[in-house]
């Protein structure tokens, strides 16, 4: 893996001058409510985004147990922006296949990833031990200036105003302490204080269902009779899954059964007899076991005046995707450019409604696709198991190769994009590995960081997008890098200081399939829109700051 300096640039410096922000009373720009892993990563993002932080959470540790074991590719591309790649990679692992086997443990259904070179520079999905990410975030928050954090300390209100929030804390030692705030990122879980104080109410995807889910370290030796694959159990007798976490850990999901109580299934007896249908007792040291209700919600109402809300406290995915963090990583990448926008550099505050216009629908397809996939899984009759057997296997027969799981994952379709009939909006801005012309390869990331970029292809006319790009300064336009791809097939070198050369033509062949000579792509590696022609340059980037608005910074 790769990784970039903690203090890459995500911002042109003019633009976020924290050095001549007036204050104005305020003890911070965000108070984040909450430090798990979209909390702690919200922060992080804050932190490089020149925004002052202050960060409560009530727990005074990490909670030393594993809860979400997947990521994808869309969230390592964070975690490497803020330079953890290299301070995670020995708790991660690239994602297995994942098969569905029935009750005669016949193959059904394959979810796999896309072959490399991969879109995005990272493997499509990973496995991860949840409090080695969590303390690799929260190091990075202990080394960084402007960030306050406060653990063992509750939140016990949120006073909302025009200008702000005052929001009332109390410490381990039951000091209570007011903090005033532009702004508050709830990102304190399902159970959400935050949520509830406001009586905001929840959208049932109709999805509750009882699991518990076991970790276990294998002893050394251990488990060669083990899958080598994760698998789903789609058994009527009792639906189960099993993942292949990193090292010699190791997951079970078992589905509670109508009539058995949270408390029995949990006792170590019956989780050593549910266990020994693939291991002995002797092979394993037990890590966790816990119940939990599977849930699919999405929440109503993101934001209320100043504050926000994040994560699980925003909405709840079944785990069949492995896509719940995800969902509160995107949340977070989502939001902090559009704040840090609105606070430095005077975006309208439009803008910060965009948040939930993009993020709750991409929410929403995404959590009924895991809902889905739970159906499939856990359909306990088996009259309709055998039905869903046949069908999926004339699937399987049809592409033997299986479902891509990346291609579950939506774009974004309404919110800060360019108008429609502009090709590529809402799209990913691939990732290559290139090279300019004064270093050798590197993802693009570690040289544009997470900034506006217009990215042009190599045969796109280079003194056409020069005039644009003057236009738009005229114009006071948003700063933005300059991406240009060289014809890496005809060995053409970098020279130029925006000159890049792929290693492989992913983001030139990417360009060709959309259509697009050049695109415009967001800090949160979101394409706002492309063009076919260079004539159109101008077009695009004037949508792109009527939509910003862009007047003073806010006053105070």
């Amino acid at each position: 893996m790769t990784e970039h300096d903690d203090t890459a640039e995500n911002f042109d410096a003019d633009t976020f001058d924290a050095d001549t922000f007036d204050a104005g009373g305020f003890d911070a720009d965000v108070v984040i409510v909450g430090l798990g892993p979209v909390g702690a990563t919200a922060a992080n993002l804050a932190h490089d985004l020149g925004l002052r932080v202050v960060a409560f959470d009530r727990a005074a540790e990490i909670e030393k147990r594993p809860r979400a074991i997947g990521f994808d590719q869309e969230a390592m591309r964070v975690f490497a922006g803020l330079g953890l790649a290299g301070a995670i990679a020995d708790h991660t692992m690239p994602y297995r296949p994942s098969e569905y086997r029935n009750a005669d443990g016949r193959v059904i259904k394959r979810i796999g990833a896309a072959p490399p070179p991969h879109l995005l520079g990272w493997a499509p999905n990973y496995v991860f031990d949840q409090p080695q990410l969590e303390g690799a975030l929260r190091r990075r928050l202990q080394r960084s200036d402007g960030v306050d954090v406060h653990l063992g300390t509750e939140v016990t209100d949120v006073r909302l105003d025009d200008d702000g929030a005052a929001v009332d804390v109390v410490d381990a030692a039951g000091r209570p302490r007011t903090v005033r705030t532009r702004y508050v990122l709830a990102c304190d879980g399902g159970a959400s204080p935050s949520r509830r104080r406001l009586g905001l109410r929840m959208d049932d995807l109709e999805f509750d269902q009882p699991w518990l889910v076991v970790d276990l370290l294998l002893r050394p030796g251990a488990g060669a009779g083990l899958p080598r694959t994760n698998v789903q159990y789609c058994e009527p007798a009792r639906p189960s899954t099993f993942v292949v976490g990193p090292g010699n850990h190791r997951r079970w999901e078992f589905m509670i059964n109508p009539g058995e109580r949270p408390e029995d299934v949990s006792d170590p007896d019956v989780i050593r007899a549910l266990l020994s249908r693939w291991l002995d007792p002797g092979e394993y040291d037990l890590w966790r076991a816990s119940t939990y209700r599977f849930h699919a919600l999405v929440l109503k109402q993101w934001r209320v005046r100043r504050l926000f809300l994040l994560g699980d406290a925003a909405h709840m995915t079944p785990p069949f995707l492995a896509q719940g963090m995800c969902q509160g990583i995107r949340d977070a990448s989502n939001l902090m450019w559009k704040l840090a926008l609105r606070l430095r550099a005077g975006a309208d505050d439009a803008l910060l409604d965009t948040y939930q216009r993009e993020r709750e629908p991409h929410v929403r397809q995404v959590t009924l696709t895991a809902k889905e996939f739970g159906h499939v899984i856990c359909e306990r009759d088996a009259r309709l198991a055998a039905e869903r057997d046949a069908e999926l296997l004339a699937e399987l027969a049809a592409r033997p190769e299986g479902t891509v799981r990346q291609s579950l994952i939506p774009g974004l379709r309404a919110g800060f994009l360019a108008p429609r009939g502009f090709p590529a909006r809402g799209d990913l801005l691939p990732q290559p590995r290139v090279t300019d012309a004064r270093s050798g390869p590197a993802l693009l990331d570690e040289f544009t960081g997470s900034s506006f970029r217009l990215v042009l292809r190599h045969d796109t006319d280079p003194a056409a997008a020069e005039s644009a790009l003057r236009a738009h300064a005229v114009e006071g336009g948003f700063p933005l890098r300059l991406v240009r791809l060289v014809d890496a097939a005809r060995g053409a070198a970098p020279a130029g200081a925006d000159e890049y050369r792929e290693e492989q033509p992913v983001l030139d062949g990417w360009l060709r399939r959309q259509s697009c000579v050049a695109v415009l792509a967001r800090p949160d590696h979101y394409v706002f829109g492309g063009v076919r022609s260079t004539d159109d340059l101008g077009a695009l980037l004037a949508a792109a700051r009527r939509q910003l608005r862009t007047t003073a910074p806010e006053s105070v």
